[in-house]
């Protein structure tokens, strides 16, 4: 069974930077990740789009991020990192992990982490 565990989240003062990461695991070996990255989600508002990462290392990012949050991928690892940085009130919000299109000996899917929190204060 595959897992996203996410760590990184947590409070930081307007202007501060976090960094999250994901890890993906499983009892089968995982043989690739398309896509990899972030979304979220903020009370009240529909989620979206942070960053995602392809394989080969084309990036896509939300226009709210662009300039800010950088993410970076190990393949050979099966890990995202996002770095969050000039945080604004506004990117309050829960990060999810997504893994798109995760191929191992079961097939290929998509999954998502439980959400990591986090929170930015003025």
């Amino acid at each position: 069974q595959v897992q996203l565990m996410e760590s990184g989240g947590g409070s930081v003062q307007a202007g501060g930077s976090l960094k999250l990461s994901c890890a993906a695991s499983s009892s089968r070996n995982i043989f690739g990740i398309a896509k990899m990255g972030w979304y979220r989600q903020a009370p009240g508002k529909q989620r979206e789009l942070v960053a995602m990462m392809w394989k080969r290392g084309n990036t896509e990012y939300g226009d709210s991020v662009l300039g800010r949050f950088v993410i970076s991928r190990d393949n050979s690892k099966n890990t995202a990192d996002l770095q969050m940085n000039s945080l604004k009130a506004e990117d309050t919000a829960v990060y999810f992990c997504v893994a798109e299109r995760l191929v191992d000996e079961d097939g290929f899917r998509d999954y998502w982490g439980q959400g990591t929190q986090v929170t930015v204060f003025i």
